[in-house]
Order: C-alpha cells, then sequence, then structure tokens
C-alpha cells in the first residue's frame, strides 16, 4: 500500500512538472512583467543582407551596415594659392536597425560613426495600412531631390553634385504623406529642425532657452511620374519638387534668421568650401524649386536635375533687400560595360542597386558636368563647376570600388567668405580679395585637379 501511495506521489508530481513545464514553455514575459506574443523567426542572408523573419512573413528585421573608406590626391593648383592636402578618411560607418512590424507598420534607426562622434541619421515610424498611402514620422530625408534621397550606398559617384550638396534639404524632423500608384507617385510633408548632432541639438536649445525663438518649418512636395513602369528593362522618370522654407533654430544662436549656402568643390576629404554666401541676414523664407529627368535602357542610364532657390531678404536688411536668385544643375550618364542591368526604384523615384553582367562582377564606367552659381546682386558667394569621370566596379551584392577623377573651376569670387585666395593683385601678389584681383575676366578663380578612391562594403 505505502509503495502504491509512493508511486501515485511521484506519477502526481512528474505530471505537474510537466505541465509546469508546457505551461513555462508557451508562454514568456518581457522584463515589465507583461506576458508576450511568440513567433519563431528564421534567419537568411539576403544580398548580403542579415535578414531575421517568422515563418508566416508576417514580421521581420534585418541590419544595415555600411562602411566607405575614402582616399584623394589633388594637383593642378596655383603655387600661390591655398593648398589642398591629400588625405583618406572614413566616409561613413553606418549602423541600422530596420524592422517591418506587420503589414501596416515600419520602424528604422540608422546612426552614424564616421566622424569618431556619434550622429543620428534616420529615426523612423511609418505606416502603409492603407492602399496605395504611407504616413511617415521623425527624422528622415525630405522628399526633394531624387539624388539627395538615393542611399549613398548607390550613390553613382563618390560625392552628390554641387547643387544637390547645398541646396537638395536633407534630414529634417518632421512628418510626411505619400500616394503612389503605378506610373506616378506624389508627396507632401511639413518638417523642422535638423537633429544631427550635439553641436545643432545645443542651438536648438539655446535658441529656445535664451531667446525663445520658434523653430521654424518647412513644407515640401513632389511629384513623379515613371512611364514604362511594368518594364524591367527600361523606363523614364519625370519629377517637380517644391518647398517653402522659413528660418529654423538649429544654427548658431548670432545666425538665427539667415540663410547660408555653401559647398565643397570634390570629396569631404577638401575641408575648404570655396562657393560660401556666409550668413544672409533677415531672410524671410527660402522657395524651392526642383525639376528631375531619368531614364534607363538595359545597361544605359542618364540622370539630371536643375535646382533653383528664391531667397526673400526683408527691408530691414537695406544692404541685401528683396529677392535673390541661386542655384545650379547637372547631368551624367552610366553604362555597365560587361552586360548588366540598371535598375530603378519606382517606389521611390530613384536608381538602385544594378544587375551584374559576369560572375565576377560588373564594371561601369560614368560621367558627369555639375554647375552652381552662389551669385546674385551684391551677394557674391562665387561660382564653379565640375568635370568628372568614373568607374565604378560592383564585384558582389556587397562590395563596390569607385575610381573618379574630377576637374574644378571656380570663378573669382568663389573665395571662402574671404579667405581663401582666387588670384593676383596689380603687384603679381596673391590675394583674396576679388575687386583686387588684377587678371582678366574669367582667368582668375581656383582651378585643380583630384583623383579620388572608394573602397566600400554593405552587409
Amino acid at each position: 500500500m505505502k509503495k502504491l501511495i509512493l508511486s501515485s506521489v511521484i506519477c502526481l508530481v512528474t505530471l505537474g512538472v510537466f505541465a509546469q513545464e508546457q505551461k513555462e514553455d508557451g508562454e514568456r514575459y518581457n522584463q515589465y512583467g507583461v506576458k508576450v506574443n511568440r513567433q519563431k523567426l528564421q534567419a537568411e542572408e539576403r544580398n548580403g543582407i542579415l535578414v531575421f523573419e517568422s515563418l508566416n512573413q508576417s514580421y521581420k528585421f534585418w541590419f544595415d551596415i555600411r562602411v566607405q573608406l575614402d582616399g584623394a590626391v589633388f594637383w593642378g593648383l596655383d603655387k600661390d594659392f591655398d593648398p589642398i592636402g591629400n588625405n583618406v578618411s572614413v566616409r561613413r560607418a553606418r549602423f541600422a536597425v530596420k524592422a517591418q512590424i506587420n503589414k501596416n507598420w515600419y520602424g528604422e534607426i540608422d546612426t552614424d560613426f564616421s566622424n569618431g562622434e556619434f550622429e543620428l541619421k534616420d529615426a523612423i515610424i511609418e505606416f502603409t495600412g492603407l492602399d496605395n498611402f504611407s504616413f511617415k514620422a521623425g527624422n528622415f530625408k525630405e522628399d526633394f531631390s531624387m539624388e539627395q534621397t538615393t542611399s549613398s550606398r548607390y550613390l553613382p559617384f563618390m560625392e552628390r553634385p554641387m547643387v544637390v550638396q547645398t541646396f537638395a534639404p536633407s534630414r529634417h524632423l518632421g512628418i510626411q504623406a505619400e500616394y503612389a500608384k503605378h506610373w506616378w507617385r506624389a508627396s507632401f510633408g511639413v518638417f523642422f529642425q535638423a537633429i544631427d548632432n550635439l553641436e545643432t541639438s545645443t542651438f536648438v536649445a539655446d535658441n529656445n532657452k535664451d531667446y525663445g525663438r520658434n523653430q521654424g518649418m518647412s513644407y515640401t512636395g513632389k511629384v513623379n511620374f515613371m512611364p514604362f513602369s511594368d518594364d524591367r528593362t527600361m523606363g523614364l522618370h519625370f519629377g517637380i519638387a517644391g518647398s517653402y522654407r522659413t528660418p529654423k533654430t538649429d544654427v548658431d544662436p548670432k545666425d538665427f534668421g539667415g540663410s547660408r549656402f555653401s559647398s565643397r568643390n570634390s570629396t569631404s576629404i577638401n575641408r575648404k568650401k570655396y562657393l560660401d554666401t556666409d550668413v544672409i541676414k533677415d531672410v524671410k523664407h527660402d522657395l524651392l524649386y526642383g525639376f528631375e529627368l531619368a531614364g534607363y535602357k538595359n545597361g544605359f542610364r542618364f540622370q539630371s536635375e536643375l535646382i533653383g532657390n528664391n531667397t526673400k531678404v526683408k527691408n530691414t536688411n537695406a544692404e541685401y533687400a528683396g529677392t535673390h536668385h541661386f542655384g545650379g544643375w547637372y547631368v551624367m550618364a552610366g553604362y555597365l560595360l560587361f552586360g548588366g542591368q540598371q535598375r530603378f526604384n519606382n517606389a521611390e523615384g530613384e536608381f538602385t542597386q544594378p544587375g551584374r553582367g559576369k560572375k565576377w562582377g560588373d564594371l561601369e564606367i560614368l560621367a558627369r558636368y555639375d554647375y552652381m552659381d552662389l551669385n546674385s546682386r551684391s551677394i557674391r558667394g562665387g561660382s564653379g563647376e565640375n568635370y568628372t569621370i568614373g568607374l565604378n566596379y560592383y564585384v558582389n551584392n556587397s562590395v563596390k570600388f569607385v575610381l573618379n577623377y574630377q576637374y574644378s573651376s571656380n570663378d573669382r569670387y568663389a573665395n571662402g567668405k574671404g579667405k581663401l585666395i582666387v588670384g593676383h593683385d596689380a603687384d603679381g601678389k596673391p590675394t583674396a580679395d576679388y575687386t583686387k584681383v588684377a587678371a582678366k575676366k574669367g582667368k582668375a578663380g581656383v582651378n585643380y585637379s583630384m583623383l579620388g578612391l572608394r573602397m566600400e562594403i554593405d552587409f
């Protein structure tokens, strides 16, 4: 009898433990004591990207990591002008985590550590639960220029054209609505300050705390038309964009209420900004407009943009009162030499990763001309042009080599706010004052050549 009772107790305890184990195996709680839903995930490598996805494909997240190593040498500069140092740098060191929570919700966080300091890039919450519509909030690129919104991993050259760097708005805190269907798409967003790093956040805080200044707002919209959107081997793209912008508080408090436009000619290794308007005080608003034309067929592609800006200065600034016009344009073309296929992302209105024609990869030869003018009436920020030839080697889905030769030519007004030598005076002495340059019109200004190399890996 005792043996029977003991056996029964052991059996009951065993069943209880088994039931408890089943319960514990079927339930999980987070660190806040809340019961959580569970899905098994499977891991895959997709074109070099590590992706974790649920078995029913309702949830997934992935990493987006990017390293770009740049080097550049410069020559052809007048011996009396400010020298340009040859150098190497980590152009980008990006780490991002992206997640499709379900079919309606998407989130992303993207950071950069290339300069040895933390910098926030994207911080996005997106809803896609309505047919053809999407709604985005957070810190992300304004939908204005196709070259600006193109991911740096798919840029055809080492750097974007000057006019894009200078005028096309990049990442700002804001909200945006988008409609896309078949061969056309449209977007409209309201944006506030830039959130980049400690410096910009300090400026925003100081402008608010010490002066009680309003943030300022931008209203940006764009419409794209994409004939032949169903054909993967060819396509056209037309786009028009506009942006109305009031001064923001993400600038030094002493510069609040103004606009400044500046750009480097070539890679970020050359830190000199020859073209620079300095801060234009008492700005009422900036009105940006842009036009895009692009196309591709098999291994050939071309792309061009014209971007203009009208800066309205208040009458309180007697020297610069009125409207000032600045702008520029670029045109580029490329061809895959070994049978590759150019690809276009209709959902975003931009070129994406090309298909390679050979097992060992593919080579793409490219050419680009870009021009920008920052001269308007009494404002002399300078004008410049670049002639660039490029060769891209797409090794696989993750590795890419970029080789660029560029010749840059600037006018006499491109003196970096009066700090850089642009010619010689009547006595033959170097001068940064364009009014003292004795050379005939068109003979002054900084001209030089650059050879740059980028090594890139994305995973």
